[in-house]
């Protein structure tokens, strides 16, 4: 009985250890510089905030992340090369809202979009806004709408490129409203807010960062917001869901992911880090200029809204046929 007695202790020993050993590699991490993959260009958006937030993790770290650029297919090319990575938490990647739909655009992704991936934390989030030129007679969405219906396929919208937040929450309001908005691309969102102001086109939808400036030029007018709560940059612009179409919601966030596998207690660990990170006044003001609003989600939750996020956005795309450039 006492042998087995001192199995029993040896193991139990062994177990503690080990789990002991398991909650130091959490404690001490990191011991040397982490990668954060950044899905595209450098001084994007999502370059801007990756590299805002990694100033502020290094304080917390004592080391300084390494930024690495993988643009490219739609942020593909930087998702795989995480899932090519240890789960050690020495590679990670900031996504963006198109993370969860890639797999309905591309007929074959080389990964698969939720077992091969740890969420971490949803980061950030800003509205879209739907603008119209100041010359231009339309008051409100409602009225946009209503030509809309009462003249099919007459009005356009500019946007920043097929399968973009812009694009996407374009469609939203298509098929919401049942109405069909004809969407034009641009190589980007600037180019389309001017086809807006000269007249090219009759309205654009962008990211807030994009619009607040010609906003208070008063060369365009928004019209709405796309989130489902106003935004506190543009209090007094009413939201999609109030001028008629409850229940719509489309944003642009951002959030962290890591390999597949990760240790829970690194999760955790970096999962916390994160949150400090955003409490640092230094990246709440790189998030206002945004337009956007920290979120600091659980993993659990954040990767339950990225499948909410597939589940809601696959009847759209399907509709709108969208098929990558």
């Amino acid at each position: 009985m006492s042998h087995h007695g001192n199995i029993i202790r040896g193991l139990l020993a062994a177990t503690i250890i080990s789990l002991a050993g398991a909650g130091a590699k959490a404690e001490t991490f990191p011991t040397k510089p982490v990668r954060i993959l950044v899905p595209y260009a450098a001084g994007g958006a999502v370059d801007v905030l990756a590299r805002t937030i990694g100033q502020s993790l290094s304080k917390t770290w004592g080391q300084q992340p390494v930024i690495e650029n993988r643009p490219g297919a739609g942020g593909i090319i930087a998702s795989q090369a995480l899932t090519q990575s240890p789960p050690d938490g020495y590679s990670l990647i900031l996504v963006a809202s198109g993370h969860p739909l890639n797999q309905f655009f591309y007929p074959k992704l080389p990964y698969d979009t939720f077992k091969d991936f740890t969420a971490i934390s949803e980061v950030a989030a800003s509205p879209l806004a739907i603008v119209v030129s100041k010359t231009n007679p339309v008051k409100n969405l409602g009225e946009l709408l209503a030509t809309a219906r009462e003249k099919p396929e007459a009005l356009s919208y500019g946007m920043s490129g097929n399968g973009t937040s812009a694009h996407l929450a374009g469609e939203l309001l298509n098929y919401m409203a049942k109405v069909k908005i004809l969407a034009i691309p641009y190589k980007g969102g600037a180019p389309a807010l001017t086809a807006v102001i000269a007249g090219e086109i009759p309205m654009s939808v962008n990211p807030l960062p994009e619009v607040v400036g010609q906003l208070d030029g008063g060369s365009v007018r928004a019209l709405a917001v796309t989130t489902a709560a106003r935004s506190k940059a543009l209090p007094d612009v009413p939201t999609v869901a109030e001028s008629g179409l409850p229940g719509y919601d489309a944003s642009v966030w951002w959030g962290f992911l890591g390999p597949a596998g990760m240790a829970p207690d690194l999760v955790a660990k970096i999962n916390a880090d994160l949150a400090t990170a955003l409490k640092d006044p230094v990246v709440l003001t790189a998030l206002e200029k945004m337009g956007a609003s920290p979120v600091g989600s659980s993993p659990a939750e954040f990767d339950a809204f990225m499948r909410a996020e597939a589940v809601k956005w696959e009847p759209v795309l399907k509709e709108a046929n969208i098929r990558v450039q």
